[in-house]
């Protein structure tokens, strides 16, 4: 695991936490496996400690993904097979689930990583944040001018969204037409 040192401390590069966050359920939330990495123990210990404290994590702090859930993942190259979770559907933590973590695994690398974490989310929120605040100064913008600057405010709106999908090739083995040979 890159990292880069700070005084005394250790911090993981935010770059690294923020790939490994991930949407599931409407929520953000970062997969037991990955943070057990990012903490340097076995997926199982942290599983572990996580059992034997489930009273420090109700159902907004963890839970525990569906079969189906887990297979989304694995075809979506989250993780890479359903082999790489040991046999147990994951866990997946969300920003309270990670702050918790830190009074159960007490080491120093722990603290430092919640460190990092916590940085992390704020980040994220302060970038969503900023981007609906430009959206709106937007909106307020084109309510106040008229037609005239409609041409700029279409440009700018479409600057400003994210660019659509590109069309998916079919998969598999597309057979000859009929009628062509």
């Amino acid at each position: 695991m890159p990292t880069k040192k700070s005084g005394n401390q250790q911090l993981i590069p935010v770059e690294v936490i923020e790939r490994r966050i991930l949407l599931i359920r409407g929520h953000k939330v970062m997969l037991d496996r990955d943070l057990a990495a990012l903490y340097e123990v076995k997926p199982i210990a942290l599983r572990q400690a996580v059992k034997r404290n489930s009273n420090r994590f109700p159902a907004d702090f963890v839970i525990q993904l569906t079969k189906e859930e887990a297979e989304g993942l694995v075809s979506q190259s989250v993780i890479p097979s359903r082999r790489s979770l040991g046999g147990f559907l994951p866990y997946a933590f969300t920003e309270q689930g990670v702050a918790m973590l830190s009074s159960v695994l007490r080491s120093e690398r722990a603290a430092i990583v919640n460190i990092a974490i916590m940085r992390t989310f704020v980040r994220l929120r302060q970038i969503l944040a900023t981007h609906k605040e430009l959206a709106d100064r937007l909106a307020a913008m084109e309510k106040k001018y008229d037609q005239r600057f409609k041409v700029v405010f279409d440009i700018l709106k479409q600057l400003t969204e994210p660019p659509p999908d590109p069309p998916k090739r079919p998969i598999g083995f597309v057979g000859p037409e009929k009628g062509k040979k």
